[in-house]
């Protein structure tokens, strides 16, 4: 009889280690309490799927922050290149686009799942993977003579399952309709491993106008759902700055998200929790120069209206002076000079990070002290961790997938090293 192995989460980190033990021989039972396999991968590739990078590899490992010396390893054995070589083996093609993410030819998440779902089911070689779907782990895991014993509920009622090796790969607590609810925290937090409080990242927040804890009923009405295109965010910390980048941002109901607010977003939350709110600086017309913009703001208006004239001389629309309207005091917008300084530092308050159930993934998880380099439990010998569960983030672009995928591998290699 080979030996069997338990891979509780149906996600990308699961199923690639997974893959690495099929192809090695070993009997994979992979448990979901999902009705069907990668829920929120397919989720997250709806408006095209983002594999993962482009950039130059000493980049690529920097995005991942503080954890970046921890899974650059990772990285080194199955980073971007690998990914796409592997993703062609699916018989899926890539194109790296404009920005320099790395997308399916087709843009797609399905085709590629639905691939790498037939060939774990009817491997060339290896031993095929079983699925069982709607099985939510019960939290349990009891030692036994060859390995350990959990607990599933299913449709049928509870099973009780023997494995010789496990791998945990749960997601982290974004998106919990999808089955990423965090709800094994307190279970592992029990028998001794260290978990990091989930927090959410990539992330919009809720701004401070003054004492009020949202936009005002003008600006709500009239903009929100409306994008910022080519704007300049900076932020700083301890008068050093932390992140300064152009790029797209989304008027919420309630503050600001989008691609270049989920780029900021560790920084800003992190700030938030020190000193309980975050003031972030706009730049509405990053390629203008200050002097430039000075001169053009200055330039006498005649009769025309301030947003008219700040639309003709420097090009605002409607929703940059909705901006400046809700933020500057009257002296400010009356004068020219704090006016256009104000274009190209805008200062914007933040005083809370959304939910976590609404951000596109998760700080925090299992503590890497309480993980051996192949990502086995030091208090659970034989139980793997893998995925957005273990204490990392990263920005969106293909980060998160590539670390994901890299993890499932490791953790899978380091079972074999556990059997062997």
């Amino acid at each position: 009889m080979p030996p069997s192995v338990a891979v509780i989460g149906a996600g990308p980190a699961g199923l690639m280690a997974a893959e690495v033990l099929s192809l090695a021989g070993v009997a994979v039972h992979v448990y979901d309490a999902m009705p069907s396999v990668g829920r929120k991968f397919l989720l997250a590739g709806k408006g095209g799927l983002n594999i993962t990078h482009a950039e130059p590899f000493p980049l690529f490992t920097g995005r991942y922050g503080e954890r970046a010396h921890t899974i650059a390893p990772w990285l080194n054995h199955f980073g971007p290149a690998e990914l796409r070589q592997w993703v062609h083996g699916l018989g899926i093609d890539t194109f790296v686009g404009s920005t320099q993410r790395v997308f399916p030819a087709d843009m797609k998440a399905a085709p590629l799942l639905r691939a790498w779902l037939h060939r774990l089911r009817h491997p060339a070689q290896g031993v095929p993977v079983s699925f069982h779907m709607r099985h939510r782990w019960l939290g349990d895991l009891h030692p036994t003579d060859t390995g350990w014993q959990m607990r599933f509920a299913t449709p049928q009622g509870e099973q009780v399952v023997q494995a010789q090796a496990v791998v945990l790969a749960l997601g982290g607590g974004s998106w919990p309709r999808l089955g990423s609810d965090g709800a094994w925290v307190p279970w592992l937090a029990q028998q001794g491993v260290v978990v990091v409080p989930l927090q959410p990242s990539n992330c919009g927040f809720d701004v401070r106008v003054g004492e009020r804890l949202d936009w005002s009923p003008h600006l709500r009405q009239h903009f929100a759902g409306q994008v910022l295109k080519n704007v300049g965010l900076s932020f700083l910390v301890d008068g050093a700055v932390v992140f300064d980048r152009v790029g797209e941002m989304v008027i919420t109901e309630t503050g600001i998200e989008g691609s270049l607010v989920y780029a900021a977003s560790s920084h800003l939350r992190d700030a938030i929790a020190r000193h309980g709110s975050a003031t972030l600086h706009l730049n509405l017309r990053p390629d203008f120069t200050p002097e430039r913009m000075r001169q053009e703001v200055a330039h006498p208006r005649g009769s025309r209206t301030l947003s008219s004239h700040l639309h003709s001389r420097v090009g605002l629309t409607k929703l940059h002076t909705a901006l400046l309207h809700e933020v500057l005091a009257k002296d400010t917008l009356n004068n020219p000079a704090l006016l256009a300084q104000a274009i190209g530092h805008l200062p914007i308050t933040l005083h809370a990070p959304r939910p976590i159930a609404e951000a596109i993934s998760s700080a925090g998880g299992v503590g890497f002290a309480s993980l051996t380099d192949a990502l086995m439990l030091h208090e659970l010998p034989g139980v793997f961790c893998a995925g957005e569960m273990l204490d990392w983030e990263a920005p969106t672009g293909g980060y998160l997938l590539t670390a994901c995928w890299a993890s499932g591998r490791v953790a899978g290699e380091g079972v074999l090293g556990f059997l062997q």
